[in-house]
């Protein structure tokens, strides 16, 4: 009986954790949004959180970015520098 209820509690623990991952990357992408705002400005450093909050689109977002080699939203200009 005793190990029915452990598998019966760890497969109910195991199912809610799956349903909240795609979320965990939006709690990350709010985190992150002040630095993405300083580094792309503020209208391109929301869009790129924006995106990156929407479960699976923010994922593969940044798989795309990852194979092409930049990001889609270039960092602004400092100084005359160019960025990137």
């Amino acid at each position: 009986m005793s190990t029915q209820l452990k598998q019966y509690a760890a497969h109910r623990l195991r199912r809610r954790l799956l349903r909240s991952v795609p979320w965990l990357g939006g709690v990350v992408a709010l985190v992150a949004l002040s630095g993405a705002m300083r580094r792309k400005g503020v209208l391109g450093g929301t869009l790129d959180t924006a995106l990156d909050m929407i479960p699976f689109v923010g994922a593969t977002k940044n798989l795309c970015e990852v194979t092409r080699g930049r990001d889609f939203i270039r960092d602004k200009e400092i100084c005359g520098q160019k960025a990137g």
